[in-house]
């Protein structure tokens, strides 16, 4: 095998742009997802993959009036709503992400927060928001903690790889925020 060079090992290259923000001042909810799927990064919209149950969630629980679909993402401000990503770096599965990943993409969101002072901070993901905060018990629901100026509410992952929460139970779960975000004084 002479001749032929010798391949290294290389990092990862990442080839998607980060998903933009879809955030303006004092929201009424500010949904973070953990990080995009490789397909979410491809086509440049937030909760994009086919199976991600996000939308249907965000509608069925009464947050949009209308089914909303990955392409007009943006039109969530419309309701006083936003979303962003507490890692930036896409990913087949969440549970590719690295322990520093979340702790950093943490960081990052509180001072995301402090800029925009969401009424509320919705993380999409409970199992990331514990490794990103360090807070190994938290669970599903509204908590006593704010992250930065902001009311925190955890929910579940609506990614169709979570098969611990069927649509229903979704829909429920983000109701409740839903109803006491409506409630929340500006």
């Amino acid at each position: 095998m002479h001749g032929v060079p010798r391949l290294g090992v290389f990092a990862p290259v990442t080839l998607f742009r980060p998903l933009p923000d879809v955030l303006a001042a004092n929201l009424r909810v500010l949904f973070v997802g953990i990080n995009p799927s490789l397909y979410s990064a491809e086509v440049g919209h937030h909760f994009a993959r086919p199976g991600n149950r996000f939308w249907p969630t965000l509608h069925g629980s009464g947050f949009t009036p209308h089914l909303v679909v990955p392409q007009d993402d943006h039109t969530v401000l419309t309701w006083g709503l936003g979303l962003t990503n507490l890692v930036d770096r896409a990913t087949a599965r969440a549970s590719e992400l690295e322990v520093d990943e979340l702790r950093d993409g943490g960081q990052q969101l509180v001072q995301k927060l402090e800029d925009y002072r969401p009424r509320v901070v919705a993380m999409v993901g409970v199992s990331a928001y514990r490794v990103a905060f360090a807070d190994k018990r938290a669970a599903v629901g509204d908590q006593a903690r704010r992250l930065g100026p902001s009311r925190l509410w955890l929910l579940p992952n609506p990614s169709g790889l979570n098969a611990h929460y069927r649509l229903q139970d979704l829909v429920a779960a983000f109701g409740e925020l839903a109803r006491a975000s409506a409630l929340a004084p500006p």
